[in-house]
């Protein structure tokens, strides 16, 4: 990190710190001096107020804001309750400030202006210097296809950031997600959703076979009934939507010599028996560029999915979050 980017870093912070502090003291001060619930004070009355400090007038304090002037007097009618003093008096000079408001005025608009700068601050998000973690879940398959896409593009864009994968079950999904423990998951995920669950759909993906290069039935094409006459390898994964391979095979009669909780023995097993295994179309173009392998189209019906990235509501807008997301889905367009 540059110095020049550790002293922006640093300036903003202060920025926001100097905020909520004035915040702060301007609550105490208005607790303090005039006891009050201030949870239940509509907030907005003290722009009235900084308003009409301003322009002396009532008339012109409702024209800033756009509102009528009897809507503006109803307001400041609010503030003056809320406040117990009358604030300003009508002069032949306009509305003067009471001492009261002359003794709040400094705090109040202090506060006004530190809620300004909060709201003008922008989450900042710099991939070539941040050295932020993401952390996803991703199952097996997702870390053979995507995984290493990913870690080579952020050895690119963004040589600082680290990148963590679990595989996690659907209900520490839900719960990783919602409480920041991890910021993305990936994959095939049908039964997760939720009003604070966003997504994005990354790839519209298809099954295939997979078998190695000498097999007998490793020809142009895979009839069904060969497929079906094969002993098969099932992968179980954690997390993920792929049982409906495993719930064809049953219902289809066929024989499942190997159920596996992911898919990383895959290759060796293929590479010594006559298994055959049915896995995404993606996952088993990377396995076969070894050229060990054949993949051959599914003979049998078995819907295509999505992958998707998921991600909590909480985390929508930070520029963090938006970047890792067009990383996505710039990685999976390429596939």
């Amino acid at each position: 990190m540059t110095a020049k980017t550790r002293l922006r870093r640093a300036y903003e912070s202060d920025r926001i710190v100097e905020s909520c502090t004035i915040l702060i003291k301007f609550i105490y001060f208005i607790c303090i001096i005039y006891p009050m619930n201030i949870y239940c004070a509509d907030l907005n009355l003290f722009t009235v107020f900084h308003a009409i400090l301003e322009t002396h007038s009532v008339t012109l304090a409702a024209e800033r804001f756009g509102i009528t002037q009897p809507a503006m007097s109803n307001a400041l009618a609010r503030l003056r309750d809320l406040l117990g003093d009358p604030l300003f008096v009508n002069t032949s000079g306009g509305m003067q400030a009471t001492p009261y408001a002359l003794e709040i005025a400094g705090p109040i608009s202090d506060a006004l202006r530190g809620f300004q700068r909060a709201m003008d601050h922008r989450d900042f998000f710099d991939p070539l210097t941040s050295d932020r973690t993401f952390r996803f879940h991703m199952t097996d398959m997702g870390q053979i296809n995507f995984l290493p896409m990913l870690l080579e593009r952020m050895h690119r864009a963004a040589p600082k950031i680290k990148i963590e994968a679990e595989t996690l079950s659907l209900d520490a999904i839900r719960a990783g997600l919602a409480d920041g423990r991890i910021n993305f998951a990936v994959g095939h995920l049908p039964r997760l959703g939720g009003r604070e669950i966003r997504s994005e759909k990354l790839v519209h993906e298809r099954y295939v076979v997979l078998m190695r290069a000498g097999h007998a039935a490793a020809g142009k094409t895979l009839s069904q009934k060969k497929y079906l006459n094969a002993a098969h390898a099932v992968v179980t994964s954690v997390g993920g939507g792929h049982r409906i391979v495993e719930e064809t095979l049953i219902r289809k009669r066929a024989r499942i010599t190997a159920r596996l909780p992911n898919i990383m023995a895959i290759p060796m097993i293929l590479s010594r028996t006559d298994l055959m295994a049915t896995i995404p179309r993606n996952v088993a173009a990377e396995i076969a560029k070894t050229g060990a392998f054949r993949v051959l189209p599914l003979p049998v019906s078995i819907p295509e999915f999505e992958v998707c990235a998921f991600w909590h509501e909480r985390s929508h807008s930070s520029a963090a979050s938006i970047w890792m997301r067009n990383q996505l889905i710039d990685l999976f367009a390429e596939t």
